[in-house]
């Protein structure tokens, strides 16, 4: 199953340095280890904004819940979900 997931992030500016820098390195491995699974086949950045739009390719919806919630930035995430299908024009 294919989703269209954007993500915007919104880590609150109060948050200790060493506390940020420790949580975006997390996040950064984590997000890695899933797209070396294959789950997570793209990740665009949106300009100008903390935020992705990315392609997931997973079983279920609750696999997807699972791995965006696994995610460290997940709690400062405002997630968008958008199931897809294929295009009857698409050429190939």
């Amino acid at each position: 199953m294919l989703f269209h997931v954007r993500m915007d992030v919104a880590i609150p500016h109060g948050l200790d340095p060493k506390v940020r820098a420790e949580l975006v390195a997390t996040e950064k491995a984590r997000a890695e280890e899933i797209q070396r699974s294959g789950k997570w086949p793209e990740l665009w950045r949106v300009v100008g904004e903390y935020a992705n739009i990315s392609i997931f390719d997973v079983d279920s919806n609750d696999e997807l819940h699972g791995l965006l919630s696994s995610l460290p930035l997940f709690p400062y995430m405002d997630v968008k979900v958008t199931p897809l299908a294929k295009h009857p024009s698409k050429v190939g």
